[in-house]
């Protein structure tokens, strides 16, 4: 197991849009308060790394955190990781499961951002062991 940063910020998905939170519960259906709770095992959680909004701002494009629909910000790349790499978050572990692709309606915020993060956008993770996780909680890697 392998510290390999932290949490930045938490959100949560509703009929309004993105919420910030100061935490998560997680079970194997996804996030409890999240709109798409129970929806899709393999896409439950979106996990976004710093480095995608720095991309963008230095390209001029300044985006707030949340702009990409993530539910977990985190300050570290995770991009490399290949589906089944395993992170530990407080008491809780997470897959990945794949890559996002951009959603073209990121065309909306500025043309050049679904070229721009084309490959840089998140990584879906499904819940393999269940609770709950909080801003500035250690990720690790598991080996």
């Amino acid at each position: 197991m392998t510290k390999v940063g932290n949490i930045s910020s938490l959100f949560y998905a509703n009929a309004k849009g993105l919420t910030l939170a100061p935490m998560l519960i997680l079970d194997e259906k996804g996030i409890t308060k999240d709109k798409h709770y129970n929806k899709d095992k393999e896409r439950s959680i979106l996990i976004a790394s710093l480095e995608s909004y720095v991309l963008a701002k230095k390209y001029d494009i300044d985006i707030t955190y949340g702009a990409l629909g993530e539910n977990i910000l985190i300050d570290y790349n995770p991009y490399h990781l290949e589906s089944g790499s395993r992170l530990k978050i407080a008491d809780t572990i997470l897959e990945i499961s794949q890559h996002c692709t951009l959603c073209k309606s990121f065309a909306k915020i500025d043309p050049k951002l679904p070229d721009l993060l084309k490959d840089d956008r998140g990584i879906f993770a499904k819940v393999i062991k269940p609770g709950s996780i909080k801003e500035g909680d250690a990720i690790y890697l598991l080996d």
